[in-house]
């Protein structure tokens, strides 16, 4: 932006959507906002053999639906396939033939009581009609081995039961960011800033907050580079006992360091953020991601407070998670603010900015009323 006077801005905020949208809503997101890779993976050679060599894990990421009909089958197909096995050993023993004669299994003379007699078996119903004989070794062997089937069948489905209802994705769920991320003024210097919290009341511990940028760069030939750049936050290791802003400051080494309000808008980048935590009740390692695009970066907003002390304790509004107020933030990028700092900085005496009108006046070159307002602001920051 030229010399001269300098529009600031202040984005309006309407609801929990961002009002500012560009071009690249329309785009794929590369990370979705439930924390989702948006991607889809074709020709993976033998495929179906690598889900079957790793079930355990296939069985963990399905869904419940897929889950209940496979466990269904499970048994069904067993209770069904030693069914067959008792009908044939009573066909070839004769008991089908001759009611007299010693049967392999009690009361079993047609297809409809082996199935049942298999389900009575594997299930341990043992409703007394039905049963073994001694006269008969292949049939005692065939329930033998059908009770082992049965306690390894019984034991799959509980431990995939239980790793399902305890999957580090679903404690995930409870852990969340703000809809948008915002940049103002921290300290006298741009920042990027969200905010992350626990919704539910079991606190973490040694959390640590991530960010990258994420560019995709298409070539004529058709091949597409996707590029990673990390951004630096300022105490990324967290405690989460409230909801905490994560804050990324705009310094000479940032991706975001000459990108300002108009090159915001017209940007493609993707900005994933993450935050992985330890669950201080089960011990798990989980972690929480989203992303947000450059609509989704307010410019001239800060994040209202949902915090107030009592005397007994921290109360949290979680209804103002994701409101924001508007601030005086200078349309500029954070390297054109830093030049317009330092050429009207004096010599002799260091200025100090605190606030966000005095940084505006600064920039429009009233560099007196800011100093004025940034002393100002200091002193009072001292008595308080």
């Amino acid at each position: 932006m030229n010399s001269g006077t300098v529009q600031y801005s202040g984005v309006k905020y309407s609801g929990e959507i961002p009002s500012v949208y560009t071009d690249d809503d329309k785009k794929k997101r590369y990370v979705k906002k439930d924390g989702s890779c948006n991607m889809v993976v074709r020709h993976v050679p033998e495929k179906w053999l690598l889900w079957i060599t790793d079930i355990f894990t296939t069985l963990v990421e399905i869904r419940w639906r897929v889950m209940f009909l496979t466990f269904a089958l499970s048994y069904i197909l067993s209770w069904l396939f030693f069914g067959i096995l008792f009908w044939i050993i009573a066909l070839t023993h004769g008991d089908m033939k001759d009611p007299n004669n010693e049967p392999c299994v009690y009361e079993v003379r047609s297809f409809t009581a082996a199935f049942l007699f298999s389900l009575e078996t594997q299930t341990t119903i043992g409703y007394g009609f039905r049963g073994m004989s001694e006269s008969c070794m292949i049939a005692i062997i065939v329930v033998t081995i059908q009770d082992v089937i049965s306690v390894f069948i019984d034991t799959f489905v509980i431990g995939i039961a239980v790793a399902k209802m305890a999957s580090a994705r679903k404690r995930a769920q409870t852990v969340g960011f703000s809809n948008c991320a915002l940049i103002s003024f921290r300290d006298g210097h741009l920042c990027l800033s969200w905010r992350v919290g626990d919704f539910r009341r079991n606190h973490m511990v040694e959390g640590t907050a991530h960010a990258q940028l994420v560019r995709q760069l298409a070539h004529s030939t058709g091949k597409v580079n996707v590029i990673y750049k990390d951004l630096s936050i300022e105490e990324n290791n967290i405690i989460l006992a409230t909801p905490t802003t994560i804050v990324h400051k705009i310094s000479p080494g940032s991706p975001l360091y000459k990108v300002s309000l108009k090159d915001l808008r017209k940007e493609n980048f993707e900005l994933v953020v993450s935050f992985t935590y330890m669950d201080d009740c089960t011990g798990i390692l989980h972690q929480t991601r989203t992303s947000y695009t450059p609509s989704e970066i307010l410019w001239g907003q800060h994040f209202q407070e949902m915090i107030r002390v009592t005397r007994r304790n921290y109360r949290v509004d979680y209804a103002l998670f994701n409101h924001t107020v508007k601030v005086l933030v200078p349309e500029l990028s954070a390297e054109e603010y830093d030049l317009k700092k330092c050429s009207q900085q004096p010599k002799h005496k260091p200025l100090h900015i605190s606030s966000p009108t005095a940084a505006v006046e600064l920039v429009n070159g009233k560099s007196l009323e800011a100093e004025k307002a940034s002393t100002s602001s200091a002193v009072q920051e001292q008595k308080l």
